[in-house]
């Protein structure tokens, strides 16, 4: 169903993956929009065994694309280092497919946003646990669910692993 990742040597394994996407504040996410053209939005993560959680408004391009079809990606860039000596990147990054839903149970939804807060403002559970209270009933959290997740860098950081 997925494809194979033709660089398979720079294939990064799966729990480096996770901790990318765990020390990554962000990503971009790719959804089918208007008239099936792409649309790609930056989105502030969480993970959390198996899921990525976001939040954002209750209208817009990205609830209308999540609703119309929920087939995602979703890509984060851990590293981008131009070496230009080399005339190359070092990079690191991180794609996940899978599929998004508008969180709708309120546990459920109060549970994802907690998580968020914890993420984004750890040293400050009273301020999020007010905004969340604050902001609950117009709140949007998505969910995605990863299906297939792979991991990739730049050939010379693969080299500095096996020496």
């Amino acid at each position: 169903m997925f494809r194979k990742m033709r660089r398979f040597k720079q294939f990064i394994p799966e729990e480096e993956c996770i901790d990318i996407l765990n020390k990554s504040t962000s990503g971009v996410l790719a959804l089918l929009g208007d008239d099936d053209y792409p649309y790609t939005v930056p989105v502030s993560h969480v993970y959390k065994d198996g899921k990525l959680y976001f939040h954002g408004a209750g209208k817009g391009h990205k609830v209308d694309a999540a609703k119309k079809h929920d087939k995602v990606s979703y890509c984060v860039i851990a590293k981008d280092d131009i070496v230009q000596e080399r005339v190359t990147t070092y990079f690191q990054s991180v794609v996940c497919f899978g599929r998004i839903r508008i969180v709708e149970d309120p546990e459920e939804k109060r549970n994802a946003a907690i998580l968020i807060g914890e993420k984004f403002a750890p040293d400050n559970k009273a301020g999020y646990m007010n905004e969340i209270e604050k902001m609950f009933n117009v709140l949007t959290v998505f969910e995605i669910t990863i299906e297939h997740m792979t991991g990739k860098e730049a050939i010379e950081l693969t080299r500095e692993r096996k020496v």
